[in-house]
């Protein structure tokens, strides 16, 4: 405090208006104060050599002091009271940045008058000119009347682009000592909660530059064919009004999970679980679905569905994929749907002790998430393993049964158990895994097939074989639809004694996907396996999704593949997979080799010593497959050369046993030839972790983002930090993109479009897309939009216009110290220097493309002659990455 103390001392009945003019007289200041609530001491004004001298508390002691005086002396024969308000810019400077285009919107109405200053948009000020905005007065008949007006008028500006003290004002009007009118020159020290400023929020803006930015620079998520969403919106099924009927989380809240698994036990018929919610779209549009169009739909699913046994929509690739490429909370879709579907229950998938990443975590940050998860509306928890590892399964089931769960222990299915000459993953290897599981406590058993390779055959000898074994446990049946025998099969899972099959609406339904719901319903009506589904209902909600499918028409596997094939027996590829790899071989300039890399896979596989292939461990087929076909290997010569090939990192970290132990152990020599020197990890890989410090974790949270951040935020940066760290990011910088429509946040609005935006229930916004300005000198495109009536206009940089022209050298491929990028993608981690020596296999820098990290390695020893690359470069295939000299 500067002047504020000489205050004190000053006579009570000095008029306030003098000692402010003084104080400005003398260029002094009391405190800085911005909307981030952060407070300046004189040492650190001082330092800043007062180049930007800030008014906020001044004029607010002005403001205060003001009201108090006129209370005390104010004329009669209209209101008593007039309060008067300064509203000056904390940095005085230009009202327009080169971000974003400055806003201003004066709040008016009955009672209120405005004395304007430098206040409107566009207006420069220097730092040497006076900084005021405007001057607002109210007009009321006392204190709290005056004060209420003000402070209505206070909440309608709209300032952006600067800083004013509004935030500082409004907390003032809501104080009791001041509206009582008892404040003094020590209000200020007294009240130190005044400066506990509250952020405005600035969404219509951001939005403004979310939509700019895609008119100008094309969508933020990555599309990998060129297909434009669908401009037909999907109609929504009428949906009866009131409550939902009662269905089977009702049984669940009731009677707890082991009431909830005999009831599923004794129920009579078959029972469905609705995977267009998560799987479906993950198998078929590469998770893109958002939330917006899932709630949509879901109060028609509470009402016509209320007999599922489940709803799939969340967990596996939808975490990461909702906060990486949708820019979304995973948490408040999670939350959205419960408050919407209150009568189903929710079924996540859980990658044991991988939780939802692709990696291990402490164990307590495993048990940490299921709790979190629970307390958000999940109920089922289907607790998997890509190796089926039990160590790694019964930590996740342990987790979700501490957290009140359901727990569905699901086996991953491979091989086929029907075919004598495939011994390695037999009848008797499935029905020992399952003994394990059951006594571990788990209240379903499921059988996951992810790729769909489970023949009629194959699932009624292992169903009946569970069935007969166990006669008291549920069995639910997952599979693909990717060779097209899915019903069939279904069916015949059924037939030997599954309690429930997974299904998704027709619509959403086959190839990759799970088989089609319309069929099971129509197939098993009339029998004992009646699931009691209205196939009415079925075809109005497939309706909806037919329409929809069309939005995400940039991610539909349909692009690039036009049906199911089976050659799924031959390759064993997942069906949550097989899109994404599809794109993922695009992307890599491999789609015309597609055959190829599906060959591959099975070589790959064969080379990893016959894995369950299910994330994360289809992923390392995967990676190691494209590498195959990128550089041309075969398996014979990937055995041959392990020993100095630059394998990609999930491999390399798959081999050290850093997801557990496949069954019949790892490879070798290939795992040998591979790691060379490297660490093995022995036993549960989670288990050598430390535990995680939550308290820790949010208190770096809060130091980062403020105040608000939640538990479900301090646990989607323990399992993703630097996603979450991005995702936050993006919110800061473009705000709540998720009340966008889906044409709308992947392609942007049309010039002369009209659409509106709703922020929340009652705050709707209404805008119209003007024009695109024409490219800047400083690389940039002014958009304009009318919002609410009003002009507005957001800065927007041209990112491809500002690219500059970049030649990068190849690699020579007869050098033998030049060493080439083995595949398209951006550098990591550059390890090593110039000048350094360095020994044949040592890793020399890391690269990353869609989500695979590969090391480099050095194939020689020598001497690091000259770098061609930074941390963040992008590269094609062969790019010079750098030099060694022999």
């Amino acid at each position: 405090m500067t002047l504020l103390k000489s205050w004190q001392h000053s006579p009570r009945r000095t008029c306030p208006r003098r000692e402010l003019c003084a104080t400005r007289q003398h260029g002094g200041g009391i405190m800085e104060a911005n909307q981030e609530g952060m407070v300046s001491s004189p040492d650190a004004l001082i330092a800043r050599q007062q180049s930007q001298l800030v008014w906020a508390a001044a004029m607010s002691m002005f403001f205060i002091l003001s009201s108090v005086w006129s209370y005390l002396g104010g004329p009669e024969g209209r209101d008593p009271f007039n309060a008067l308000c300064f509203l000056p810019l904390e940095s005085p400077g230009a009202l327009t940045d080169e971000a974003d285009k400055t806003v201003f919107r004066s709040g008016e109405g009955m009672g209120i008058r405005l004395d304007s200053a430098s206040a409107f948009q566009g207006a420069v000020i220097s730092p040497h000119y006076d900084s005021l905005l405007v001057k607002v007065i109210a007009s009321g008949k006392d204190l709290p009347a005056a004060s209420a007006k003000m402070s209505r008028a206070l909440a309608e500006f709209r300032v952006r682009g600067v800083k004013t003290n509004i935030p500082f004002l409004q907390n003032v009007l809501s104080n009791n000592q001041f509206l009582n009118g008892t404040v003094d020159t020590q209000f200020i020290d007294e009240n130190p909660e005044l400066f506990n400023l509250k952020p405005v929020q600035n969404r219509a803006q951001k939005l403004l530059h979310y939509l700019g930015h895609v008119m100008v620079n094309g969508p933020t998520t990555p599309i990998p064919v060129k297909a434009k969403p669908s401009p037909i919106d999907p109609v929504i099924p009428p949906v009866p009004l009131g409550e939902p009927p009662v269905g089977f989380r009702d049984v669940l809240l009731r009677e707890g999970p082991d009431g909830f698994a005999k009831a599923v036990r004794a129920h009579q018929g078959l029972l469905l679980m609705d995977t267009t919610f998560r799987d479906a779209h993950q198998s078929l549009l590469a998770t893109r679905v958002r939330t917006h169009d899932l709630k949509r739909i879901a109060p028609f699913v509470a009402h016509s569905f209320s007999n599922l046994f489940s709803v799939e929509n969340w967990g596996g690739a939808t975490f990461d994929v909702a906060m990486r490429f949708l820019c979304e909370c995973p948490w408040k879709r999670l939350q959205e749907l419960r408050a919407l579907m209150p009568n189903v229950p929710f079924q996540m998938l859980l990658r044991g002790a991988n939780a939802v990443g692709y990696t291990n975590y402490p164990d307590n940050a495993v048990f940490k998430f299921c709790e979190v998860a629970k307390e958000n509306g999940m109920d089922i928890f289907r607790v998997f393993d890509s190796l089926n590892y039990l160590p790694n399964m019964i930590l996740g089931m342990e987790a979700a049964g501490a957290a009140g769960g359901v727990v569905e222990a699901a086996i991953s299915y491979t091989g086929d158990v029907s075919d004598p000459t495939r011994q390695k993953y037999s009848l008797d290897y499935y029905l020992k895994l399952a003994d394990e599981l059951v006594k571990a406590g788990t209240h379903i058993l499921c059988i996951k097939d992810m790729a769909g390779l489970l023949k009629p055959d194959s699932g009624r000898l292992l169903v009946g074989a569970l069935r007969d074994r166990f006669p008291d446990v549920p069995i639910h049946v997952h599979t693909h639809d990717t060779a097209g025998a899915g019903v069939a099969a279904m069916l015949a899972c059924a037939e030997a004694g599954a309690d429930i099959v997974d299904v998704a609406v027709d619509s959403m339904a086959g190839m990759t996907s799970q088989p089609s719901m319309g069929a099971i319903v129509a197939c098993a009506k009339g029998t004992k396996l009646n699931t009691g589904i209205s196939l009415e209902k079925v075809f109005d909600y497939s309706e909806y999704w037919e329409v929809t499918r069309g939005l995400y028409a940039p991610f539909d596997c349909t692009a690039t593949m036009k049906s199911g094939n089976a050659d799924v027996y031959e390759n064993e590829i997942p069906g949550g997979q097989y899109t994404n790899l599809h794109f993922q071989a695009h992307s890599m300039g491999l789609g015309n080799k597609f055959k190829e890399v599906k060959k591959a896979y099975a070589e790959a596989n064969k080379l990893l010593g016959d894995l369950i292939k299910v994330t994360p461990s289809s992923k390392i087929v995967g990676d190691l497959a494209q590498f195959m076909v990128q550089n041309s290997l075969s398996r014979a010569e990937v055995e041959e050369r392990a020993d100095e090939l630059s394998f990609p990192l999930s491999v390399v970290e798959f081999l050290q046993g850093h997801i557990g132990i496949p069954h019949g152990g790892f490879p070798e020599p290939f795992r040998s030839k591979v790691l060379k020197s490297l660490p093995r990890v022995e036993g549960r890989p989670g288990a050598s972790l430390p535990s995680m410090d939550f308290q820790a974790l949010e208190k770096q949270l809060r130091d980062a983002h403020g105040d608000e951040i939640t538990p479900e935020d301090v646990m989607s940066a323990a399992m993703y930090p630097k996603v979450f760290q991005e995702f936050k990011d993006f919110t800061r910088t473009f705000g709540p993109v998720d009340c966008l429509d889906t044409r709308l946040f992947l392609d942007g609005p049309k010039i002369a479009e009209e659409f509106e935006v709703e922020l929340e229930r009652g705050k709707t916004l209404h805008i119209k897309a003007l024009a695109l300005g024409d490219l800047n000198k400083a690389g940039q495109r002014e958009v304009f939009f009318e919002l609410n009536g009003q002009l507005r206009s957001v800065l927007v940089k041209d990112t491809v216009a500002m690219k500059e022209m970049h030649f990068h050298p190849k690699a020579l491929k007869d050098v033998r110290g030049q060493i080439g990028a083995p595949m398209p993608g951006k550098v990591v981690e550059v390890k090593v220097k110039q000048g350094q020596k360095v020994e044949k296999g040592q890793p020399l820098c890391v690269l990353s493309a869609m989500k695979m990290e590969m090391v480099v390695n050095s194939p020689l020893s020598g001497t690091v002659a000259k770098i061609y690359v930074t941390a963040d470069s992008t590269l094609e295939g062969d790019d010079l990455i750098l030099e060694i000299t022999e």
